[in-house]
């Protein structure tokens, strides 16, 4: 069993910047891909970035690129999303969430992650 725990969130104005972390339980973080989602009431959940740990390979939507970076430290166990420029459409409950099947390539798909955070809400004023 996998416990993930975010934090980090808050409320800032817009072009201002947050960085949220992820700590993780579980042994085997190192080889897990760590994903971030985002959703708002009423929509579906959408990929924002994800990691993969062991190599530190990493993919990111293209409403992001540019402004949010995603991180690991093995040696905490966490996950860091470092996101910048942020503009008021970037409001949400992000989620983190964790991938343990060893797949080719990263998964953009809520369904393929096993074990989600609770979410910290991310509000960016204008």
């Amino acid at each position: 069993q996998v416990q993930l725990v975010e934090s980090g969130g808050g409320l800032v104005q817009a072009g201002g910047s947050l960085r949220l972390s992820c700590a993780a339980s579980g042994r085997t973080f190192s080889s897990y891909v760590m994903g971030w989602f985002r959703q708002a009431p009423g929509k579906e959940r959408e990929f924002v970035a994800a990691i993969r740990c062991s190599v530190g390979s990493t993919c990111y939507a293209d409403f992001v690129k540019g402004r949010f970076t995603i991180s690991r430290d093995n040696a905490k166990n966490t996950v860091y999303l470092q996101m910048n420029s942020l503009k008021p459409e970037d409001t949400d409950v992000y989620y983190c969430a964790a991938d343990s099947y060893i797949r080719r390539t990263i998964s953009s798909r809520p369904r393929e992650y096993e074990y989600w955070g609770q979410g910290t809400q991310v509000t960016v004023s204008s």
